[in-house]
């Protein structure tokens, strides 16, 4: 829906591919939400193969969309080249997950963290650079906020990556709960501000060109951010069994 708003009224045959692809996964969505903890597990194996398979579509489709604007076939289109990519990133990581699901594959847990970590630390500093982007010049408090989260999630994800070639065993608890708490701190106060961004855009209360569902979609993603890390700490300290994204 969002590659869709931003295209331009002649790209005709992109907004049929993206409302193609919008039925599709709306029709995924409803099958996903019908399905029960006690359904059979060859049947989610399929589902999830059907999935996946959708999902390399769309990645591919997001590719193409990219490749345009970036080769300067879509002047004037309302996407930041950027943001294309970041939800082609998306897609690859679902996909990825899909497949993991299916094959019964489970990283070692310190390496799941430290993934998982860098993929949704960039997440969340594209966010913080789009509601930059995408708010009123005018709105010169809530884009210096925004700003400011941009850079700071950059810091963390340069942190993150340094953390990722050096590689820590599991066995390093106090280091990687150091890890999650810190992100957890710079993740809440993000998601507040997403929030707060959100809220005040349902009721047209600043000046932005963001689309009320893209604010709810990115409050989200910081809420499912913050899950994964309460997941993975419990994980470490042991209040749960170790079951991880990856």
């Amino acid at each position: 829906m969002f590659l869709r708003l931003g295209f331009r009224c002649e790209d005709t045959q992109l907004i049929n591919e993206a409302n193609q692809f919008y039925s599709i996964f709306e029709a995924i969505e409803n099958r996903a939400n019908a399905y029960t903890l006690g359904t059979d597990p060859a049947v989610i194996k399929s589902f999830n193969q059907e999935v996946y398979n959708a999902v390399s579509y769309i990645w591919a489709f997001k590719r193409k969309v990219l490749g345009l604007i970036l080769s300067c076939k879509l002047p004037g289109a309302n996407n930041f080249p950027l943001l294309v990519d970041h939800v082609s990133r998306e897609a690859n990581y679902f996909r990825n997950q899909l497949r993991e699901l299916n094959e019964g594959r489970l990283a070692p847990l310190a390496d799941a963290i430290i993934d998982e970590n860098v993929f949704f630390l960039r997440i969340m500093a594209d966010h913080a650079k789009f509601i930059s982007h995408l708010l009123d010049p005018s709105e010169r408090k809530l884009v210096e906020q925004a700003n400011h989260f941009g850079q700071e999630f950059d810091q963390l994800l340069f942190q993150a990556k340094d953390l990722e070639s050096m590689r820590p065993q599991s066995q390093t608890v106090p280091l990687l709960d150091q890890f999650l708490d810190q992100n957890r701190v710079s993740v809440t106060a993000l998601r507040d501000f997403k929030k707060t961004a959100r809220d005040l855009i349902e009721a047209c209360k600043i000046k932005s060109i963001i689309h009320p569902l893209l604010a709810d979609h990115v409050f989200r993603e910081a809420e499912h951010f913050l899950e994964i890390i309460d997941m993975f700490e419990n994980s470490l300290t042991g209040k749960q069994p170790s079951n991880h994204p990856h």
